[in-house]
């Protein structure tokens, strides 16, 4: 088990040789692709504003709502629409308009930006007739985060270079390195640990001593990642799961392995199977929106469904904030859907945001159980980083 947070580093991997021409948009408008790559500000300030009421979990623009929620109650208007969408609309800081809020002036010119900037949503097709985010909106909104997401990971050479001899619990044991907090205590390499402390002279084993097994890979990889949409995931936390679900979308299906995808809340909401399509996956991750509370249970069921029955790499990646809440024994039918995708084959890691000490102690057992690794969360802004950690340690 890892336990992260936003003082540890994750160490790098071979930077990426290329960016371009590895994944294809061919079912993205051209004309949105271009905007973007040209940084037009405009264009991808709209898309920020799709891609913060979709985290936010509204499905559409209603000038007169926002308009009328801001002046009745400017707290809760935030917390509803978020303070990012509230600037996007306006053009306003939210602390601005809340030291403003009640200047009749300012109401006025208030109400004609929100009308103003949802007017051209609308016309530029961003928005349908009756203010619902179209699917050129969610193109934009992906494109934007997709793009910004690139530019995150990139430069840090976080993204890594995904070899054939990588860590994976299915392979035959080869070579052997240096000991990581991250190793199964399984894979230590015994005697060449003993001998190493020896020939330095050690009388017992010190962790620096110790050498663990790689192990060779069998080849294609099926990655599932199931995104946590519940209400307390509303917001900032989704969007970055989101952002991180681009990051390990981009990289798997570059080294030719495939991913699919669960959104879970009270109910599944999302499915789609481990494919090689990226755009697909890209508009589906982005498209996610937050509602209602946790059923973890129907969410392990529908991975266990999706990956194929074949001897290959299947690894289950959770993402959540909240371990479980709905079901007569929620823990007990989480942990008996674990066995089974565990006799299945399938390997599972779970990433928890700030869970609380009964969470992370049901985390525990799932990544026991499942043979993965549990990585707890402090800074949802690494939560990339860490998605990426995992993927490579499969």
């Amino acid at each position: 088990m890892i336990y992260f947070d936003s003082q540890q580093q994750i160490h790098e991997k071979e930077e990426i040789e290329e960016l371009t021409g590895k994944l294809s948009f061919q079912k993205l408008e051209n004309k949105l692709m271009h905007s973007v790559l040209e940084n037009d500000k405009e264009t991808i300030e709209k898309g920020k504003l799709i891609s913060d009421s979709i985290n936010q979990g509204l499905n559409s623009f209603t000038p007169d709502l926002i308009y009328q929620q801001l002046i009745k109650n400017y707290s809760m208007a935030k917390h509803i629409f978020g303070p990012s969408l509230l600037k996007l609309a306006t053009g306003y800081n939210p602390d601005y308009i809340k030291k403003n809020i009640n200047i009749p002036e300012f109401q006025k010119e208030l109400r004609f930006r929100i009308q103003k900037n949802i007017e051209k949503l609308k016309e530029e097709g961003l928005l349908g007739k009756d203010n619902e985010i179209s699917d050129k909106g969610i193109e934009l909104a992906s494109l934007v985060m997709y793009f910004e997401e690139l530019d995150k990971i990139i430069p840090k050479g976080i993204s890594g270079e995904k070899i054939h001899k990588y860590a994976s619990i299915y392979g035959s044991k080869e070579d052997v390195r240096n000991y990581k907090k991250s190793d199964r205590y399984r894979d230590i390499a015994i005697k060449k640990s003993a001998k190493l402390a020896i020939r330095r002279g050690h009388t017992k084993l010190y962790e620096k001593d110790l050498r663990v097994y790689e192990r060779q890979s069998h080849g294609q990889s099926y990655i599932v990642y199931a995104l946590d949409a519940s209400g307390s995931m509303k917001g900032a936390k989704i969007g970055a799961c989101k952002r991180a679900g681009i990051a390990l979308a981009y990289k798997a299906i570059d080294e030719k392995d495939k991913v699919g995808l669960i959104v879970f809340g009270s109910e599944i909401k999302t499915v789609v199977e481990p494919t090689q399509d990226f755009s697909y996956l890209l508009k589906n991750i982005v498209g996610a929106r937050a509602s209602r509370e946790t059923d973890l249970v129907a969410s392990l069921r529908k991975a266990i469904e999706l990956f194929p029955n074949e001897n290959i790499t299947k690894h289950l990646i959770l993402i959540t904030d909240a371990l479980p809440t709905t079901g007569k024994e929620p823990e007990k039918e989480t942990l008996q859907e674990v066995s089974i995708a565990r006799n299945k084959g399938i390997t599972i890691s779970l990433i928890g945001i700030n869970l609380n000490e009964k969470g992370k102690q049901l985390a525990e057992k799932i990544v026991e159980l499942g043979q993965g690794k549990l990585y707890v969360v402090k800074d949802v802004e690494n939560v990339d980083k860490v998605v990426l950690e995992d993927y490579y340690g499969i």
